[in-house]
């Protein structure tokens, strides 16, 4: 990254700073106000380290200088790219020493309870008064996350806006690391967004798509390559691309050519990942595409249940066959998981897990709403034992974590609010799993989603792996 680069970004996290005090009503003419209290003794220090860091690095929060055993609040606060604001906050009492550690100490309530070091992050929800069905995503990668932390005086819930802060502190959360290469991608039809690690490479590729949401979503490509992966970005939903053809695996062979033809990928340790639908597209790939041999694959939250080597429109299409299936609860949210249930015995219906030839990662909640994933692994365990190719597959079942498993410390949202593309309608959905198993499920299945990257595309694991850190 340019000095020019790193000049703009700090102001810019000193201007949102500003905006974020000002906005909570935090600023005085001087700056951030200490409680008249703790003026006249000592004022309080909170830090944040590191200050800047990739969204997956944990961060660690200190407080000191308080008087012994006093109770005390912990805040973050970010607001989204779509101007919404999203708060976290534990109960604290400092030690004798007049200190609060978060990855030491425990949260006795709040949004999280016990000792938690990125409690702050992950157990975030929009702020009262916020608009309904809201879900974090970061659309700009080339910017931060910035939060802000602050702490008060007691235990609160409410009201933050009213009260004068004891000490806060910012903190950057990055998807991208520094020397990371963004490419937008327009070729062949492809729309799509590549991005490469700093270094000389060459380096393993992976083709990465989302779910059924479409658009071109980038933040899970620009944090692999912060970890030395070649990652592309794949649009395949929205208008702009036109995959819904009779050829089914077309657009999905010329994005992987586009990813192991470039000249920083080494071309026979490239790999998929995908999440939901995308997770589907996958395993279709994997196991029927002539022309491209994914070296390894990952899928989030998917299934193998639906027509084999259809175009995307058809298996879209067949998935209203099954709409009588689909539920809506006493909150109006619907429940997709059904849809699937029981799993079919006809071999027509879905994909041939036998031909699978690559080691393949299967990563899945228990209490999935959207999609049956744990049934369908069993599903694909079974055909995979039965065609003698099970040795390739792992399999990672979280219990109470839902469908939207993301990079670690993002909120969890149990429901939020989703457009069906080819309907352009905007529906309330239930994704299912509980706040704090859904955090830890985040946490550990994307080290062992990079382990598993690492361990089939990397040709020496141990000792080539880029190590970003900002």
């Amino acid at each position: 990254m340019s000095w020019r680069s790193c000049f703009y970004f700090l102001r810019a996290a000193h201007k949102t700073l500003y905006t974020l005090q000002e906005q909570l009503g935090l600023l005085g003419r001087s700056g951030i106000r200490p409680s008249s209290t703790m003026a006249q003794t000592v004022t309080p220090i909170l830090s944040v380290l590191p200050t800047r860091g990739l969204v997956d690095e944990k961060f660690k929060v200190a407080l000191e200088n308080l008087p012994p055993r006093f109770p005390v609040t912990l805040h973050s606060l970010h607001q989204s790219e779509d101007k919404d604001y999203w708060e976290a906050f534990g109960y604290y009492v400092s030690d004798d020493r007049g200190r609060v550690t978060v990855s030491e100490d425990a949260s006795l309530g709040g949004t999280y309870k016990g000792v938690e070091p990125m409690g702050l992050l992950w157990s975030m929800h929009p702020v009262p008064g916020s608009r309904t069905g809201l879900r974090l995503r970061k659309m700009d990668v080339q910017s931060p996350m910035v939060v802000l932390i602050s702490a008060y005086k007691g235990h609160a819930f409410e009201g933050f806006r009213e009260q004068p802060p004891l000490a806060s502190a910012l903190t950057e959360r990055w998807y991208m690391a520094p020397g990371v290469q963004r490419i937008d991608i327009r070729e062949g039809g492809v729309i799509g967004t590549i991005f490469i690690p700093p270094g000389p490479g060459p380096f393993p590729g992976v083709l990465d798509m989302w779910g059924g949401g479409g658009g071109l979503v980038e933040y899970r490509s620009a944090l692999l390559a912060s970890h030395g992966f070649v990652s592309l970005a794949l649009d395949y939903l929205s208008p702009k691309v036109a995959v819904a053809d009779d050829q089914s695996l077309v657009y999905f062979e010329k994005a992987f050519n586009i990813i192991q033809q470039h000249p920083q990928v080494i071309k026979d340790r490239v790999g998929i990942c995908g999440l939901c639908l995308g997770a589907s597209v996958t395993l279709n790939v994997a196991a029927y595409s002539e022309s491209v041999s994914p070296r390894c694959c990952v899928c989030i939250s998917g299934s193998h249940v639906l027509p084999a080597a259809k175009s995307l429109s058809y298996v879209i299409n067949d998935g209203y066959k099954h709409m009588d299936k689909l539920l809506v609860d006493e909150q109006n949210r619907m429940v997709w998981r059904h849809a699937i249930l029981p799993i079919t015995t006809n071999p027509d219906e879905k994909l041939d897990m036998g031909r699978i030839k690559c080691p393949l990662l299967l990563v899945n909640g228990d209490d999935d709403q959207s999609k049956a994933t744990v049934e369908s692994a069993e599903d694909i365990a079974k055909m995979m034992r039965a065609a003698g190719n099970e040795h390739l597959l792992t399999t990672l079942n979280y219990h109470d974590a839902g469908h939207l498993i993301e990079p670690p410390y993002t909120p969890h949202f149990r429901a939020s609010n989703f457009i069906i593309q080819h309907l352009q309608q905007k529906v309330l959905v239930l994704w299912g799993g509980k706040t704090k198993p859904h955090a830890d499920a985040q946490e550990d299945s994307w080290q062992k989603i990079l382990s598993f990257l690492r361990e089939h595309l990397y040709p020496c694991p141990s000792s080539s792996i880029p190590q970003a850190k900002l």
